[in-house]
């Protein structure tokens, strides 16, 4: 009887302490063996874009504090970001000291991205919580300001696909041409392009990290059809060409980043019908979104006279169509003013689900969101500070949220795009709690 009693009270003892235990927040949503191995097909996939472009003082790059600071200076009342990345999985080692201090004196740290070993925890984040992968942002007109640019933008390559293979993530490169001209956009990205497919085979669609469609390899370029750029769209079929019809380094498939107003020749668009022409000699479209719309209301007004008639244009012309959605957006320090604080609020994730409900409903088959790491914008989802540094320089938090609500939400937004919940209007239930 006394036996059966200490076994009785053991076994209960272990229930109410996985119990306890599996309310607690430190548990990770998904764990690395629980997810099922991906292919590298785009289809049923919500990837992000990853700028990893923020540097710091003592990396080893010599770029200062690009990023955080303006004119890479970085302290209390000099600041680019609105949001403190939180640190506590970053290695120490890889932490960089600022000026910033906390609410108790201690001093704040922050991240480079020329570290492979934070790359790697940005990517192990992306595992843990079913986010496929990312688009590499890659900027030509950095490419053509000198060694030391161009040198730590392959080092940050390096780590993201090194990442990639380590976690199981999918990667495309998108070239970025925003301020670049005509004299020099066709020839560096070529240039560029070539060097990196001799290192890591990215026009190889059997390199399981490459991100693919139809069986070949993705390459994106950014930036096609906007007003007041000084290339052309001459230049745009140049680099389509060559990316799909090139013997040694093509036989890709072209992702085209486009104006909100791509189809309808207007808002932030050129008023040139040739640019649809030259869409159509891509394979995927991908309208930038970010800002064009501030509430849920407006989200759902860009659904009815953009999503959907974006969808089936693309449909009827033989074309993927990639929607891009944003959590919100705030870009006050970058910009000096803070009248624009929180400029487009979070509303608690409410903002970014509902997009994802759109694109779905809309029958987008994949995703693109805008973006993993971008805190100068205010559009990050990887996890940030919710008790930030204090003083001259004001940093936004989630809004009471954990800081890995939107890694988190991300991975629902998966499983609804690939049917394995139910498609819903309403956010889902953060299941684990303080």
């Amino acid at each position: 009887m006394k036996k059966k009693l200490i076994l009785f009270i053991t076994f209960f003892s272990i229930l109410l302490l996985n119990s306890c235990k599996s309310n607690t927040i430190s548990d990770p949503p998904l764990t690395k063996k629980s997810l099922p191995q991906i292919n590298n097909s785009i289809e049923g996939k919500i990837l992000a874009g990853y700028q990893g472009w923020f540097n710091a003082e003592g990396d080893g790059s010599k770029l200062n504090w690009k990023h955080y600071g303006n004119n890479a200076k970085f302290y209390p009342g000099s600041a680019s970001v609105d949001f403190w990345p939180e640190m506590d999985e970053i290695q120490k080692s890889n932490q960089y000291k600022t000026t910033f201090k906390y609410k108790d004196g201690k001093p704040a740290f922050v991240f480079s991205s020329a570290d492979y070993e934070t790359v790697n925890s940005h990517f192990k984040w992306m595992n843990e919580y079913g986010i496929d992968g990312v688009f590499a942002q890659r900027f030509v007109v950095g490419l053509t300001r000198g060694k030391k640019r161009s040198d730590n933008y392959n080092n940050v390559f390096e780590n993201c696909f090194k990442a990639a293979k380590k976690n199981n993530r999918v990667l495309s490169l998108m070239y970025d041409l925003s301020g670049t001209t005509s004299a020099n956009i066709v020839e560096t990205t070529i240039k560029d392009w070539k060097q990196l497919v001799k290192k890591h085979k990215l026009n190889d669609p059997t390199n399981p990290n490459v991100l693919t469609y139809k069986g070949k390899a993705v390459v994106s370029i950014w930036g096609v059809g906007f007003v007041n750029r000084k290339y052309t769209l001459e230049n745009i079929k140049q680099l389509i060409d060559f990316f799909k019809n090139d013997p040694k380094y093509g036989n890709c498939v072209v992702l085209l980043g486009v104006p909100t107003g791509w189809r309808t020749l207007d808002r932030d668009a050129i008023d040139d019908p040739k640019l649809h022409e030259v869409i159509k000699m891509a394979d995927i479209v991908h309208p930038w979104t970010p800002g064009r719309y501030h509430n849920l209301e407006s989200a759902d007004q860009h659904k009815e006279n953009y999503t959907v008639k974006d969808q089936q244009w693309c449909t009827k012309n033989g074309l993927m169509y990639m929607p891009v959605v944003f959590p919100g957006f705030s870009w006050a320090n970058m910009k000096n003013d803070m009248t624009i604080f929180n400029q487009i609020p979070r509303l608690k994730g409410d903002f970014l689900w509902r997009q994802f409900y759109n694109a779905i409903s809309s029958d987008a088959k994949t995703i693109y969101v805008a973006m993993f790491d971008e805190i100068d914008e205010g559009t990050c989802i990887f996890k940030v500070d919710n008790n930030p540094p204090v003083g001259e320089s004001q940093f936004l938090t989630y809004e009471g949220l954990p800081s890995d609500y939107y890694l988190w939400q991300t991975g629902q937004a998966t499983r609804m795009l690939r049917k394995e919940i139910p498609l819903t209007k309403e956010q889902p239930i953060y299941p684990y709690v303080k």
